[in-house]
């Protein structure tokens, strides 16, 4: 988004520049977008706050009022922004590692569980009907604008809210007749590979093997590079997502999941038959549910891990509402967020398991899933693993991490931007 407002600018182009979407925010585009764009460059919270945006930009006599209380805004946005940086401290990555996430690797009772393969499975043609019980409701809401709490699957609370109550009842029948027609025509297809190897983390890196008997294969197959927290807390280690794995040196044999999934095949051709009707409703109503049942796969495809394909949890007992609140032991964090915020990193996933070939799921340059409604990570077992997040690194952690990876700083200095304690 900053190379776009850049470009822009440098071609002259006059037109507004409205930021918005999941992983956006008002501080983000008024520290690092706004300032390379002499034009409107603001941010939006969602589409439908753009229209009145759009409208006050469409006014002439509105339109300079607006946008120099939008350049106020932002200005005391960035103040207050680089004013909290002076005041926080960072630990040198060193001095963050010798805090790390600590696990007794010598307890026998959380001994690392052999898979029960090394190497992939692939689901051609998944059963959608496993997945539905696992679909998580409340994110359908939200897409809809529709707040409310979704605790009871057979009458949510939303249902009786006074203000959202009917038009969430409306919305979610529809979505039950539609989700009863892609099951029964077979509109989406759905499609996962899953694979478990033997591993073990050196310093912030995990080494990945596809030989059980990692003496005997000296180079990786693989390397997980991984990132750590550095700015300064009261309390708690400085976490990394190798912290999860056993030390090369400790000797003890652990293991790394890794996994793709999507229910977006056919996607597009649904959406293309709607558009055709002009019927947009249809459109964002089958974009949506794509999505949830892609969230759904994983959620159930990872229940199965635990409990069959790992068994670390055979006998787990968990409904929808515990798995949806994370109850269960082990996690699957995903490149291109809080644990590890670098999407270079399903790179590595996509060769290691040979993601595109076996399931049809790409990368894009920007490294997003194509089909759009897909669903990858990595999953660890240990029962001390947590989500976390690594928050704001200092240069020198960046200069180290292009080091390992080898790869130019200004390139991972473009992939971090979003989590750079200083200005690149």
């Amino acid at each position: 988004m900053i190379h776009v407002a850049k470009e822009m600018e440098r071609l002259g182009m006059k037109l507004p520049l409205l930021i918005g979407g999941a992983t956006t925010s008002k501080t983000h585009t008024a520290v690092k977008i706004a300032p390379c764009y002499s034009n409107p460059a603001i941010h939006v919270l969602d589409a439908s706050k753009s229209v009145v945006v759009v409208s006050s930009l469409l006014q002439e006599l509105e339109k300079q009022e607006f946008f120099e209380e939008i350049q106020e805004e932002y200005e005391e946005i960035r103040e207050d922004h680089y004013d909290s940086l002076k005041d926080r401290h960072f630990y040198t990555i060193d001095e963050a590692r010798g805090k790390q996430f600590k696990i007794d690797w010598t307890n026998a009772d959380t001994k690392p569980l052999k898979p029960m393969f090394i190497g992939t499975k692939v689901f051609k043609d998944y059963d959608i009907m496993r997945l539905v019980s696992y679909i998580d409701w409340k994110p359908f809401f939200d897409v809809w604008q529709l707040r409310g709490k979704y605790p009871n699957r057979s009458y949510p609370k939303i249902f009786k809210d006074k203000t959202v109550g009917d038009e969430a009842h409306r919305v979610f029948n529809d979505a039950q007749k539609m989700l009863k027609r892609i099951i029964k025509e077979k509109l989406l297809k759905a499609t996962g590979i899953v694979g478990f190897y033997p591993a073990h983390s050196i310093g912030d890196d995990v080494h990945v093997f596809t030989d059980d008997e990692i003496p005997r294969q000296q180079e990786p197959k693989a390397v997980f590079y991984g990132l750590r927290q550095q700015a300064e807390k009261e309390s708690g280690p400085y976490t990394c997502l190798s912290d999860f794995i056993a030390p090369a040196n400790t000797g003890v044999a652990d293991y790394i999941g890794a996994f793709a999934v999507s229910v977006g095949f056919g996607a597009e051709e649904m959406c293309r038959q709607y558009e055709q009707e002009y019927d947009d409703y249809s459109i964002i109503m089958a974009k949506s549910l794509a999505d949830r049942l892609a969230e759904a796969f994983a959620e159930e495809l990872h229940e199965r891990v635990r409990k069959e394909y790992w068994g670390y949890s055979s006998d787990e007992i968990l409904d929808a509402k515990d798995l949806h609140s994370i109850k269960y032991t082990g996690i699957r964090p995903a490149p291109g967020y809080p644990s590890q915020p670098d999407h270079t990193e399903k790179l590595t996933m996509w060769k290691l398991m040979n993601i595109e070939k076996s399931t049809g799921i790409k990368l894009t340059e920007s490294l997003a899933m194509n089909p759009a409604a897909s669903v990858s990570g990595l999953y660890f077992s240990h029962p001390h693993s947590h989500y976390f997040s690594v928050g704001k690194i200092a240069k020198d952690q960046v200069v180290d991490y292009a080091s390992r990876k080898r790869m130019n700083i200004n390139e991972v200095e473009k992939w971090l931007r979003p989590i750079l304690s200083y200005d690149s």
